[in-house]
């Protein structure tokens, strides 16, 4: 199977790493094409891919084409593969707010299309992605997509209309948890602790707790409850948290993430 990749930046290149870690494809099976050849020349000397000269050559010599520019080139992009795409050629998008429609309006609704939403723990293949397919995609060819898909992480299947909401709570999240893990660490740092320490420390214990409630299958409430001890340090600490609204903020913050999404979509 080819996979062509129409874009080389931070997702488009983690999306390599992954298929080619994971033993998905080989890496004479992937070809790029990218305006920027700097970023080009480099995916070619660190993975032995392909370099093409166009989208026309791309999307005659592969089965599936990853579009993975920015949402403001995709239309570019899709005037310059129209008419060169295959009946049986994949079409995958990692574009925020470009929907299945618009790429069906440009390439043929007969097309076979893909609409994901990767988020950047990609880049050490531990991302989530989710996934949404059109009426042409057919259950073996799912398949292969959700094995692509989890060569980089983890990957889940759902409706197109909640896309906007899945950009809230999962797209936009690590900037979330970056800043809650800064503010962690500047505590620390406050109480003594040496930056460096108070980054690993942080970090660790994130990953950690992540971990715990994906292996544990417990309610996040409950586990929050396990940590607090009557009268202890935890709950004086939640205690503060909650005075600070930080549970109504986030939602908050996720509500505005998704308005924001439908809106650079064209749907508000």
């Amino acid at each position: 199977m080819k996979i062509g990749f129409i874009g080389t930046g931070n997702m488009g290149s983690s999306i390599i790493k992954g298929i080619l870690s994971s033993k998905f494809e080989k890496s004479e099976n992937i070809n790029i094409f990218d305006l920027d050849k700097e970023k080009v020349n480099n995916l070619v000397k660190e993975y032995g891919v392909n370099a093409v000269n166009s989208e026309k050559e791309l999307a005659e010599n592969c089965d599936i084409i990853v579009l993975s520019v920015k949402p403001h080139i995709i239309p570019v992009v899709l005037k310059n593969l129209s008419g060169n795409v295959k009946k049986d050629t994949i079409i995958l998008t990692i574009a925020a707010g470009i929907s299945i429609s618009m790429i069906e309006n440009t390439l043929g609704e007969d097309k076979k299309v893909v609409r994901t939403m990767p988020n950047t723990p990609a880049q050490v293949l531990s991302g989530m992605t989710a996934v949404t397919f059109n009426k042409n995609i057919e259950n073996s060819e799912k398949e292969i997509i959700f094995k692509l898909l989890n060569s980089f992480g983890k990957s889940v299947e759902i409706e197109e209309k909640l896309m906007h909401a899945y950009t809230g709570i999962s797209g936009s999240l690590p900037a979330y948890v970056y800043m809650f893990m800064e503010a962690l660490a500047d505590g620390g740092v406050l109480c003594g602790m040496p930056r460096n320490k108070a980054y690993e420390i942080v970090a660790q214990t994130v990953a950690g707790s992540a971990k715990m409630l994906l292996e544990t299958g417990k309610h996040p409430g409950q586990l929050k409850d396990e940590v607090c001890s009557p009268a202890g340090t935890t709950i004086e600490a939640v205690r503060v948290l909650e005075n600070g609204n930080f549970r109504g903020n986030v939602i908050e913050a996720v509500a505005a993430c998704t308005e924001k999404s439908k809106e650079m979509a064209g749907e508000k």
